[in-house]
């Protein structure tokens, strides 16, 4: 991944909030939920949303960058609200970019 490329670098922060919304729902919410242990959903919650966030502005400079069409903004959109979307997306941005 090239940090330098708007493509590099939506893919790179994809794949971190992807894993950290994994950490949310398999790890931190069952010790919430199971085992009565709320302190996890708290921290993962704060650094998956500020992750969140930085994907949002990420398919924003990449949609601006390189003129993406509202099917590709809407499909980056929803793939961070889909437990591994942000990984198919990478895959599907590592395909047509060639990075």
């Amino acid at each position: 991944m090239n940090m330098k490329t708007a493509v590099g670098r939506l893919r790179a922060i994809g794949l971190i909030e992807g894993i950290s919304f994994l950490l949310l729902l398999l790890i931190a919410m069952p010790m919430k939920y199971l085992m009565d242990i709320p302190g996890p959903v708290q921290v993962v919650g704060m650094i998956h949303g500020v992750l969140f966030m930085l994907f949002i502005l990420a398919v924003i400079n990449a949609a601006i960058v390189h003129k993406w069409s509202p099917k590709w903004i809407i499909g980056a959109l929803i793939a961070s609200s889909v437990p591994i979307g942000t990984f198919v997306l990478d895959a599907k941005l590592k395909k047509r970019y060639q990075e």
